[in-house]
């Protein structure tokens, strides 16, 4: 299964509570909770186990400010106590639209952000406030058929290519020779098709949203598309043997 936002945010949550010093949430000012610190991965197993609102409105508070005020570290705790959830509403999003598990789970993710970012921290019923707008971004997400449209010209019958086209970098490296893609589109496909660089962090360098920049590349993908079925960055014939093979 291909990695998304939410695994990969996984994967980061596991090194932040691995010994010997996990990232640690203080719960002797919240009822209910064991009376020390606790690694983060201890308070979500707790959450998930059945706590009322008395119990995650407090943590739900501390954490979004936690991760307002105190860094990087707390961002990724915040998801990843939050993972769990965001889980659940993913799959369930997937279901009518199975192909889109990436931009769902990255547009899920960056709507919980958002909102733990901005939201009143005041109401009452703070987690599922966050969760709800998770789930608008994310459902937002999942109805951009329009995006997933082949162009009129590209044959959806299966059938072999003119020639091999190699390596995907390779292929990208063609594209832009040929003018199909510029070197910005080659390099955006590259970094998060073919690399670990996640959309939410080209978006936040270049101070866009992540689903401005999901859409460059999916034009910059379906120009691709066209140009391979139209075999524009096919191989040239190889001689061999003195003939052209």
């Amino acid at each position: 299964m291909s990695r998304t936002a939410l695994s990969v945010a996984e994967d980061a949550f596991r090194l932040l509570v691995c010994q010997p010093a996990p990232l640690v949430f203080d719960g002797r000012p919240v009822a209910g909770l064991p009376d020390r610190l606790l690694p983060l991965d201890e308070l979500r197993t707790l959450l998930v186990a059945g706590a009322g609102s008395e119990v995650s409105d407090p943590v739900w508070r501390t954490l979004a400010v936690r991760a307002r005020d105190d860094g990087p570290a707390w961002v990724v705790g915040a998801v990843g106590v939050a993972l769990p959830g965001l889980t659940r509403m993913a799959a369930r999003l997937r279901v009518a639209a199975p192909g889109m598990a990436d931009d769902i789970d990255s547009e899920l993710m960056a709507g919980f952000l958002a909102a733990v970012r901005t939201a009143d921290l005041v109401p009452p019923r703070v987690w599922l406030r966050l969760c709800w707008a998770a789930w608008r971004a994310g459902d937002q997400a999942r109805k951009t058929d329009s995006l997933l449209e082949l162009p009129a010209d590209v044959a959806v019958g299966s059938r072999s290519p003119r020639r091999p086209y190699g390596h995907p970098d390779i292929v990208l490296g063609r594209a832009v020779r040929a003018g199909v893609l510029t070197a910005d589109q080659a390099d955006l496909i590259g970094a998060t098709r073919l690399g670990d660089v996640l959309i939410e962090q080209i978006a936040a360098a270049g101070g866009e949203s992540g689903s401005v920049v999901r859409m460059r590349r999916r034009r910059a993908e379906l120009k691709l598309v066209a140009a391979l079925h139209r075999g524009d960055l096919a191989l040239p014939a190889v001689r061999v043997g003195g003939r052209r093979g």
